[in-house]
């Protein structure tokens, strides 16, 4: 076998899913990467989604999730947060494409007469562009892993399956393999499970040209060794390259469940790559801490997407890497900021240790939002505002310490007098080096400041405490601004600006120093949390909910 680093080329790992949707195909390409990486080797990862839209950042939230935000400012999907947080691979522009951005790339290329006049054809024009997209990444790591979204036998998903299936002629069998993903249901009532789904899911992808190399069976009860033969004998793969992807307590299990199944040994071998043996400690220690945690806190997040958290999945994950970090436990409660508008939040509060304000878009529960602050800055709870919870932060302050009783953000309410959040029209784009210029009239898209920026912080507050350090980087992605034609009267009534630009233009954080925990940040900190490495914000936010805690007892 050939030893990392002896070419230059990359191996591809393909993975597909079948019988039905959310079965979680990201958190298994996620943990593939993250014992590869334990064997020595580097990986990087592209998401392939079948749907139209050119990418997820104007698609609604209910129905995609979360929009995950890289370093270059791509607006991308949620399995872009398992990828980084499960490894050290950097996700870009490169690493997520849909059918609308292949569509809209060829369709460009056609009006300008780059096809010289051909027909233009699914095959091979919108598959050679695929081709491309995943292409790309050879030479960036030893391993990518391409994970094609949707189900097989989804008309919209035929040309990435099409691609995949050119891709295996071009690349050859030891530098492609295909793993797919299927459900082997338990059937409670007659105590038997049922390996027929998972047959007809291969038949579907052996209809459309690929036999995979490896099935991940994913299944509520183990699979028997009789089984395992039986579904290796009737989808025409070894029954070592069969495995049980059973359910899990928690999802940073999986890489450990992988392992103990013989995947990554399965894969190197098929891909015909050396590496030592693996160092699955680090993994092994943090589920330790997971199921073993010496305290326990309650963190209330207030937003309007409570009833599907997959809307906040970075969010969710980086709360449970704050407790790591402190061996915590944290139980999450999810608040409807519509509720807190009609409601007590005495009542609806009672019991929690520390308030979240996220981020988001539109006036639609601000209101029940700006309660939830109030409540947490007078009753001395330890408050993390994010984005939109940041501005909102900001409004009540004017309001009720400031005394600008008008206070608003101009997003929320267009026509308000004191618009201390407002859309700041001219700004400094510190990754192209360029200055930004939009208005009410830009694109929708073209009015988000997006991705990397950098922040310089001030010395004696909490964000200062945190990073321990002047500069930091984060990922933003707002549309409206602190307006700092307020900037004096509110640092006098006791808002304290701990983190600008490095042209001291854009506010990015703002904190209150007389409590034991109060800040607003303008970034998104919750994309580069990582389990092994939790971000610094959530965890001095969980340490200080674990002291109001402790004081309350």
């Amino acid at each position: 076998m050939k030893k990392p680093g002896t070419t230059k080329r990359t191996k591809f790992i393909f993975i597909t899913g079948g019988v039905l949707s959310s079965l979680g195909k990201g958190l298994a390409a996620a943990s593939i990467g993250a014992l590869l990486e334990c064997r020595g080797l580097t990986v990087t990862f592209q998401k392939l989604d079948p749907y139209i839209n050119v990418d997820p950042g104007t698609m609604n939230p209910f129905q995609h999730g979360e929009v995950f935000v890289t370093d270059d400012g791509a607006e991308t999907d949620l399995d872009m947060g398992h990828y980084e947080r499960y490894t050290n691979a950097l996700m870009a522009q490169k690493n997520n494409y849909t059918s609308g951005r292949i569509y809209y790339s060829v369709i460009t290329k056609e009006r300008r007469g780059e096809y010289l006049g051909g027909t233009v054809q699914v095959i091979p024009h919108i598959t050679d562009e695929i081709k491309t997209a995943v292409l790309q990444l050879d030479g960036s790591a030893d391993i990518a892993i391409i994970e094609i979204g949707g189900t097989v036998g989804d008309i919209e998903g035929l040309p990435f399956i099409e691609a995949i299936r050119q891709l295996r002629s071009d690349l050859g069998r030891e530098y492609s393999l295909f793993v797919h993903l299927t459900l082997v249901p338990y059937i409670k009532a007659a105590g038997e499970v049922k390996t027929k789904p998972t047959q007809h899911s291969v038949k579907e992808l052996r209809a459309d040209g690929i036999q995979p190399d490896i099935l991940l069976c994913r299944t509520e009860v183990p699979l028997s060794a009789e089984l395992k033969a039986k579904i290796a004998l009737f989808c025409n793969v070894p029954k070592d390259a069969v495995i049980t992807a059973i359910d899990v307590d928690n999802i940073y299990e999986v890489p450990l469940l992988f392992h103990k199944e013989g995947l990554d040994g399965k894969i190197l071998e098929l891909l015909n790559v050396w590496t030592g043996s693996p160092n699955i400690r680090p993994w092994q220690n943090l589920v330790d801490n997971l199921k073993n945690p010496l305290h326990t806190v309650t963190i209330a997040v207030t937003g309007k997407y409570v009833d599907l958290t997959e809307s906040y999945k970075s969010l969710h994950e980086a709360l449970i890497h704050g407790g790591l970090a402190n061996r915590a436990k944290v139980e999450l409660l999810y608040l409807s900021a519509e509720e807190l508008e009609t409601g007590n939040p005495e009542q609806l509060l009672a019991g929690c240790d520390g308030i979240l304000v996220p981020g988001g878009f539109g006036k639609r529960g601000a209101e029940g939002k700006i309660r939830a602050i109030t409540h947490a800055r007078v009753n001395k709870i330890p408050f993390f505002g994010i984005c939109l919870g940041m501005q909102l932060a900001v409004v009540e302050f004017s309001r009720q310490v400031a005394q600008i009783a008008k206070a608003h953000s101009s997003e929320l309410d267009p026509l308000t007098p004191e618009p201390v959040i407002y859309l700041c029209k001219e700004w400094f784009d510190y990754r192209s080096q360029k200055k930004q210029v939009r208005d009410e009239q830009s694109d929708f898209g073209g009015t988000l400041r997006l991705g990397a920026y950098p922040c310089v912080l001030k010395k004696d507050t909490f964000a200062m405490a945190a990073y321990q350090t002047e500069e930091i980087s984060e990922r933003h992605r707002h549309r409206y601004e602190f307006n700092n034609d307020y900037r004096e009267v509110l640092n006098k009534a006791g808002l304290v600006i701990s983190g600008v630009s490095p042209d001291n233009h854009l506010v990015e954080i703002v904190e209150i120093p007389e409590h034991p925990w109060f800040l607003g940040c303008q970034f998104h900190p919750e994309f580069k949390s990582k389990p092994m490495k939790p971000h610094p914000l959530f965890r001095d936010f969980i340490k200080a909910a674990l002291n109001f805690r402790d004081a309350q007892e």
